[in-house]
């Protein structure tokens, strides 16, 4: 075959075969089966019941907001009945005549604490009857007084309990220093049970004569080793009942008492200041 023929015949078969192409059936899917009468009422039902939950819900909702709604109006009217109500008494102070301002006169102080005595927490205290001064702290929380004592030693004097002991002090406590180390003696006026951790301890009580500034009273010590404490003498609300109220703020409201050193204490039988006897934590 000459070879014009066969490039005549090329774009024909390539024409014949793309046209075969195009001539061909395209695939399409196939149909959904057909519902069922029992499918079909079950698909309804369905709508139905939707429909009818949506409904209820937005029947619900408008109750609720018809409901919020009646009670808006309500709180509207009370607020304009209180407010007509402002302006008729408004209207009455208007018209009623002016009053002058009542001053009362209030009395300086309060009349509870005319007659007791100011103290801070801290304070200086004498004892007359032991020949010497000491810093004591204040404090309300403790029911009695107490001293701090070492070697308590009980006895027996005419018939009655006693108590030898010396003043339990640490090197930096504020003492005359001929009473320390010295034995005192007092009658014990009662024992009082203290329950600790460590099990119960009995101590005795005795009564000495105490000075804080104005104040001069016969006060309950109870005895007890104070010297792992900060202050050998403990002031309690017995004391403070009626002659005293704390200023927690405040340390020192009152001097120190003077006290001279007991003549048998000086070789030379001059008695001593305070200044020159105490110890140097006196001057704090």
């Amino acid at each position: 075959m000459p070879i014009r023929s066969v490039a005549l015949l090329l774009p024909i078969a390539g024409g014949l075969l793309l046209g075969g192409c195009a001539l061909a059936p395209l695939e399409r899917p196939s149909p959904p089966d057909p519902l069922t009468p029992s499918a079909f009422e079950a698909r309804m039902e369905g709508l139905e019941a939707r429909l009818a939950a949506h409904c209820a819900d937005q029947r619900e909702a408008l109750a609720r907001h018809r409901e919020e709604q009646l009670a808006l109006t309500a709180d509207v009217r009370e607020v304009g009945y209180l407010l007509r109500g402002l302006e008729d008494d408004l209207d009455r102070l208007s018209d009623e005549p002016q009053r002058p301002a009542t001053v009362a006169d209030c009395p300086a102080e309060d009349e509870r604490l005319a007659n007791k005595t100011l103290v801070g927490r801290n304070e200086w205290v004498g004892l007359p009857d032991v020949g010497t001064f000491l810093e004591a702290r204040i404090d309300s929380g403790a029911n009695t007084s107490s001293l701090s004592a070492t070697e308590i030693t009980a006895f027996e004097r005419d018939g009655e309990d006693w108590v030898r002991f010396k003043l339990g002090l640490n090197e930096d406590d504020a003492v005359i220093e001929a009473i320390r180390g010295r034995w005192i003696e007092a009658p014990v006026e009662r024992r009082v049970r203290i329950v600790q951790a460590t099990g119960e301890e009995s101590r005795p009580v005795i009564r000495l004569l105490m000075s804080l500034g104005p104040i001069r009273e016969n006060v309950e010590f109870t005895l007890s080793d104070r010297t792992h404490l900060d202050f050998p003498v403990l002031l309690g609300r017995r004391f403070l009942m009626d002659i005293a109220i704390i200023d927690v703020a405040r340390r020192h409201v009152h001097p120190r008492p003077s006290f001279p050193t007991p003549p048998d204490a000086d070789a030379e039988g001059e008695p001593e200041t305070t200044d020159e006897a105490a110890s140097p934590r006196s001057a704090g």
